[in-house]
C-alpha cells in the first residue's frame, strides 16, 4: 500500500523542484529507447480558478499546529521489531574490512538506498546510481510551480513494518511519522456519504483487538457471514506459515469458494483489501497475499495501525538515508542511467555502462531497479539461467495516482486513510488534513489511488479526472458534483505508473529470486525479491538489508576476486 531505467518513472513534461538534487552528484542523462514505454508520466493541469495569495497562505501553514496525531505505538518491544533491530545492528557490529568493498548499486528507491545504508554501516563504500533527477523510486514526488507536492503513490506506514520502523529510528526521524487512530474506515457505496469503521481498542492485545473490531462492526457483515468467514480462516490460523504459503496457487475468489466464505465478504471486504494491497481485484490476486497481511494485522497488536509521513518522501525520508550514506563515505549520484551491464569473458560483471559513456566499476554490483526494468537489462548470456528466466513470470501492475485541489475544505472526510470501495478507486486521503507539509485550513487536496488501472493507463488525464469526479460525487454527495456545480477543481495532477509493484497473481512465489544471484559478485534488491513481506515499503527495506547481508557474508570472496582481477590486469598495463 503503499506502490525509466532503474526506477520505472522517468518524468517528462513537468518541473522538478530540485531542492535536494543540488546536494547530490549529478551526471548528464539520456533516455534509453528500450525503456521509454515503462516510464511514468504526469501532468499538471490548472483550471480557471487560481490560488490567490498563495505565498501568504503558505506562510501561515508553517506557523500552525496542524494535526491532532495519535501517540506512537509501543513497537520497540515486539518480537518482529527486535528481530529487525538485531539484523540492523549486525552491520554496525561486523568486522571492519581492511579495504572497504566498492559496491555499485543501480536504483535509489527504498531497496537501493537501504542496501547502501547497511553496507555503509558495515564499513563498505556504496555508489548508488539513480537514472532520474529524483530520489525514491516508487516514493518519488515532485513540486509544481505553485510549490505544492504530488507523489507517485499514497504511502502508508504500518505498525507491522518492523524494518521500516527500525530505519526511521536509526536515522533519528521517527517523529516524522504522523500516527492516526487505530481504525480502518470504509465508505458505504449503498449509503452515499456514510462510512463504516473497524475500531481496534488500545486496551486489548492481538488478536483480541482485531476480533473485537470485527465483531463490533455490524454495518458491513452480518453475524452469520462473520461466523462463516471465521470458520474459513481457521485453517490459516491453525496451519501457520506453511498453510499461508500453500495458498499461493489460489486466487482470493477461488479460496473463498473452496472455504465456503459468503460472496458478500468478497464484496464488502476483500475487493477493497485486494486493491489496497496490490491494485488488482480478488479474482486475480493470490490468496497468499491476503493471508500474509491478515497474519500481520491480527497477530501484532499495533500491526494495522497506520501513519502518514509528515511531508514529501524524497526530502523527509530519502534524503536522511542519503546523508547517512554520504557521512560514511558512500555516494549517491542522480541522472546516472544504466544502458548496459557489460560482462567479463567468464560471465561476471565487468562494469555498468551508463548512457553518457561513463563506465562504473566495483567489487560487487547490485540491481535495485523494479523487476520490469531489470529484465530489460539482463545480459543475453544470462537469460537462459533459471534464476533469471523465472523473472518472466513477475510483471509490474499499472497504477494511477490522482491529486485534486478543491476550492473549499471538504467536511465529509477524516484525518486518516479511507477505503473508497469504488469500482475505480482504491484508497484515498484528504492530505490537507493527514500530512503536516500539505496542511491547508481552507482547501482540501484529495490524493486517490485509481485501481485497477490497466484499462485506464492509456487514457487521457481529462478522462481519468472525469471518472474520478463521478466516483467522488458518490463519496461526497453534499459537497461534490461531477459537473463541478458544487466544489470546484483548482488544479490536478495525474501520475501514471505503467509498471509498479509486481502483480501478485497465483504461483508467483517460486519465481521471486534470492538477493544473491548465481553470478559471483552480482546481487538483486527490491520488494519483488525473496523476503517474507509483501511488495511494499517494508519489503523493499528488508530486501535491501538481506542484499547487504549477502554481500557482507561474501566480502572475503569479493575482495579476493577483485585482487586477482587487478593482478591479472597488471602485466597488460605494464606492457602498454
Amino acid at each position: 500500500m503503499d506502490t525509466g531505467c532503474l526506477s520505472s518513472m522517468n518524468i517528462a513534461g513537468a518541473k522538478q523542484a530540485g531542492s535536494f538534487a543540488g546536494q547530490l552528484h549529478t551526471q548528464r542523462c539520456f533516455t534509453s529507447s528500450s525503456v521509454q514505454a515503462l516510464k511514468t508520466s504526469h501532468r499538471t493541469t490548472s483550471l480557471g480558478l487560481r490560488n490567490k495569495g498563495k505565498g501568504s497562505r503558505r506562510g501561515l501553514r508553517a506557523l500552525q499546529v496542524v494535526c491532532q496525531d495519535f501517540p506512537r505505538p509501543p513497537l520497540e518491544n515486539t518480537v518482529n521489531y527486535l528481530e529487525a533491530g538485531q539484523l540492523s545492528s549486525s552491520f554496525r557490529g561486523s568486522e571492519r574490512p581492511s579495504k572497504p568493498l566498492q559496491v555499485v548499486i543501480a536504483g535509489a528507491g527504498l531497496a537501493g538506498l537501504s542496501t547502501a545504508k547497511y553496507l555503509a554501516d558495515a564499513g563498505h563504500k556504496p555508489i548508488v546510481l539513480e537514472a532520474r533527477d529524483v530520489l525514491g523510486g516508487k516514493l518519488a514526488a515532485w513540486k509544481d510551480e505553485d510549490g505544492d507536492w504530488y507523489e507517485t503513490g499514497l504511502h502508508i506506514f504500518f505498525g507491522a513494518y518492523p524494518n521500516v520502523q527500525n530505519l526511521f529510528a536509526e536515522l533519528g526521524i521517527s517523529d516524522r511519522l504522523q500516527w492516526k487512530e487505530h481504525s480502518m474506515i470504509f465508505a458505504m457505496p449503498n449509503k452515499p456519504g456514510e462510512y463504516s469503521r473497524f475500531d481496534f481498542p488500545e486496551t486489548l492485545p492481538a488478536p483480541l483487538n482485531g476480533v473485537w473490531a470485527i465483531l463490533k462492526n455490524n454495518e458491513m457483515l452480518t453475524w452469520p457471514e462473520k461466523v462463516k468467514f471465521a470458520i474459513g480462516l481457521l485453517p490459516a490460523m491453525l496451519g501457520g506459515q506453511a498453510y499461508v504459503e500453500a495458498q499461493d496457487g489460489l486466487t482470493v475468489s477461488e479460496w473463498m469458494e473452496k472455504q465456503g466464505v459468503p460472496d458478500r465478504v468478497n464484496d464488502e471486504v476483500f475487493i477493497a483489501m485486494s486493491k489496497a494491497l496490490n491494485f488488482i481485484n480478488p479474482d486475480e490476486l493470490s490468496m497468499q497475499c491476503i493471508l500474509i497481511a491478515l497474519n500481520r494485522f491480527l497477530q501484532e497488536t499495533h500491526g494495522s495501525k497506520m501513519a502518514f509521513l509528515d511531508g514529501n518522501p524524497p526530502e523527509r525520508l530519502c534524503m536522511p538515508i542519503v546523508n547517512h550514506i554520504q557521512s560514511l563515505g558512500g555516494e549517491v549520484r542522480l541522472n546516472s542511467r544504466i544502458q548496459k551491464i557489460e560482462l567479463n569473458p567468464d560471465g561476471t560483471v565487468k562494469h555498468f555502462a551508463l548512457t553518457d559513456g561513463t563506465q562504473i566499476t566495483g567489487d560487487a554490483y547490485v540491481c535495485a531497479a523494479p523487476v520490469d526494468i531489470f529484465k530489460l537489462l539482463v545480459p543475453q548470456e544470462w537469460r537462459e539461467i533459471s534464476y533469471f528466466k523465472r523473472l518472466d513470470k513477475l510483471v509490474g501492475v499499472p497504477v494511477i495516482n490522482v491529486h485534486i485541489w478543491f476550492d473549499r475544505k471538504l467536511k465529509n472526510t477524516y484525518d486518516h486513510l479511507l477505503f473508497s470501495r469504488s469500482s475505480l478507486l482504491s484508497v484515498y486521503a484528504d492530505m490537507s488534513l493527514a500530512c503536516k507539509e500539505y496542511y491547508d485550513p481552507n482547501r482540501s487536496m484529495l490524493e486517490l489511488v485509481f485501481a485497477p488501472a490497466e484499462e485506464w493507463i492509456g487514457r487521457s488525464d481529462t478522462e481519468i479526472i472525469e471518472a474520478t469526479m463521478l466516483e467522488l460525487a458518490k463519496l461526497f454527495p453534499d459537497e461534490i458534483a461531477a459537473d463541478q456545480s458544487k466544489a470546484k477543481i483548482l488544479k490536478y495532477h495525474v501520475v501514471k505508473t505503467p509498471r509498479s509493484v509486481y502483480k501478485t497473481v497465483p504461483n508467483c512465489e517460486p519465481c521471486r529470486p534470492m538477493q544473491r544471484s548465481p553470478i559471483e559478485g552480482f546481487y538483486l534488491a527490491g520488494d519483488y525479491t525473496k523476503q517474507k513481506y509483501l511488495a511494499s515499503m517494508e519489503g523493499a527495506v528488508l530486501s535491501g538489508k538481506l542484499c547487504a547481508q549477502s554481500i557482507v557474508q561474501d566480502s572475503k570472496m569479493l575482495s579476493r576476486r577483485s585482487q586477482e582481477s587487478l593482478q591479472s590486469e597488471t602485466p597488460v598495463a605494464s606492457q602498454l
